[in-house]
Order: structure tokens, then sequence, then C-alpha cells
């Protein structure tokens, strides 16, 4: 929501400018095809050569996501601190092998099943289970446990910013082509300089219109677009970071409670329940569905 009032005040602020100083859109509107032929063609094309297929698909689902906002919500992290809860309560209390038929097959888990949303991310499920299959195979170094997983982070987190980085380039890269733009249609000018006084001055403004579209493009639009789209990706980055901080309090010997509490102070701010309401959600959470 707030994306888009930020984008109609944008085009009301800049060209509200330009009219109430006097300024006529016809210069504009006449070169604004072939202007925006060139340089969003060329940032198009350039976009395309730098950025491998699957980044390519990242960044047109993150250009939805920039203006959707991070899709896990409160209720989310209260979730997975659930799950996380009943995970390693059911280690605690039953033992390793107990938890094995959990995170071996995790679609058929009666855990698991209790949350659709987090079992729909991939990467979340793989991270949990990989790590609690790495425990019962008696790794219970939490130095050794806590350094996998930090690279499994790092790796995840650096593929999920590669859309942002392509958009960011592409930002970079449009005040230039706004330039090339500009300087081509200097090139048609001066082909026409025998030209009166007034055709060669709106050509000259035309001309013209190619910097101002690479600069207000890039900073604008395309560069804030590519900043929110960073933010979400590190906001949503918070929530892999609690399964982390779980596991690594459950191998360091805590109770359950006790390690999800730890979890707790890693949601942002914005999301965090409160002492009282984790309580709540964990004394809600059904244990039975654990046997």
């Amino acid at each position: 929501m707030f994306q888009i009032i930020g984008i109609v005040m944008l085009f009301a602020m800049v060209f509200g400018s330009y009219v109430l100083a006097g300024g006529k859109f016809g210069v504009i509107l006449h070169a604004l095809p072939h202007e925006m032929m060139a340089i969003g063609g060329a940032a198009i094309a350039a976009f395309l050569i730098s950025n491998s297929p699957a980044v390519i698909k990242k960044t047109l689902a993150g250009l939805g996501k920039a203006f959707a906002g991070p899709k896990w919500k409160a209720g989310d992290y209260k979730d997975l601190l659930s799950l996380l809860f009943m995970l390693t309560k059911t280690m605690k209390s039953k033992g390793v092998i107990a938890l094995e038929s959990h995170i071996e097959n995790p679609k058929d888990s009666a855990i698991f099943q209790k949350f659709p949303k987090i079992m729909k991310d991939h990467f979340a499920i793989d991270f949990i289970c990989d790590t609690l299959r790495m425990m019962t195979m008696n790794l219970e170094d939490p130095h050794q446990v806590e350094d996998a997983m930090e690279k499994q982070l790092e790796k995840h987190h650096h593929e999920a910013l590669a859309a942002p980085h392509a958009l960011q380039n592409m930002a970079d890269a449009l005040p230039a082509l706004g330039i090339v733009a500009a300087v081509l249609g200097v090139i048609k000018t001066m082909g026409s300089i025998t030209e009166p006084p007034e055709i060669l001055g709106g050509m000259i403004g035309g001309a013209l219109v190619g910097t101002f579209l690479g600069v207000f493009l890039a900073y604008g639009l395309v560069g804030p677009i590519a900043a929110r789209l960073k933010a979400i990706v590190d906001e949503e980055a918070a929530f892999y970071k609690i399964i982390q901080s779980v596991l690594i309090a459950h191998l360091h010997g805590n109770a359950a409670q006790i390690s999800v509490e730890i979890g707790r102070t890693d949601i942002p701010s914005t999301a965090q329940p409160s002492f009282a309401q984790l309580e709540e959600t964990l004394a809600a959470a059904p244990m039975d569905a654990a046997a």
C-alpha cells in the first residue's frame, strides 16, 4: 500500500512541480516513446545479458513481493516456535528414535502437518530436518552444528539477494543509459543544425528528456524497489535464524520452553510475541500429535 502511495506521490510531485513552473508536457510526450524505447529497452537487454534464467525468474517474482511485503507474518513466527517446541520436546522426552519418522518424511508427519504454511517453504523444512538428522547421528557438538547451520543460512541468503542485486544493477545503469539516449538526441539535433531556433530548441529539449528519464527511473522507481526487496529478503532471513537459535539452544541442554524463548528474542520487533503470548501459544500446542 505505502509503495503505491509513494509512486503516486513521486509522479505528482515531480511532474506537478514541472507544470507549476510553466513547463509544457508537449516536449516530453513527443520524445517519451523514443526515449523509453532506447532507455527501457537497453536496460532490459542489459538485465537479460547479465543475469541467469534463475535470477531473472526470481527478480520477476520479487517485483510482486516488493509490493506485497514479507511472507512471514506475526502468526507465522508463533507457528514456527510451536513447531520447534513440539520437535525439541519430543526429542527430550522420547529420544531421537521417536523423531526419526517425522524428519525422514515430514509430509506425513503429524507434527509438521499442523503447520501447512511452513510446510510450503522447502528451505525451512529441509533446514530443520537436516539439522535434526545431524543430531540423531550423534553430532551433538553445538559449535559444529551452529557452524554448519550458519553456512546453510549464508548460502540461502546470498542466493535470495540475487534478485535485489539485479534490480540495483539496473538502477545503477539507468542514468548512463539516459545519457546515451540524450547523446543520440544531440547527434540528431546536430544533423538538423540549419533548422530555425524554435525547431532546434524542441529537438534539444527532447534529447534532454533522455537524461531526465534515466535519472528519474533509477532513483525514483527501480532503485527504491530494489532497496525494498532487499529489506524484505533480510527480514525473511530472520525466520530461518530463529530455527538456528532454537536448535542450538536445545543442543546446549536447555528445556524445550527455554529454547523457544531464546528463539523468540530473534523475531523482528514488529512481529515478536510477548512472553505471555508465547506461553499461551505453547500451552495450546497439540503435543499428542507428536506421538
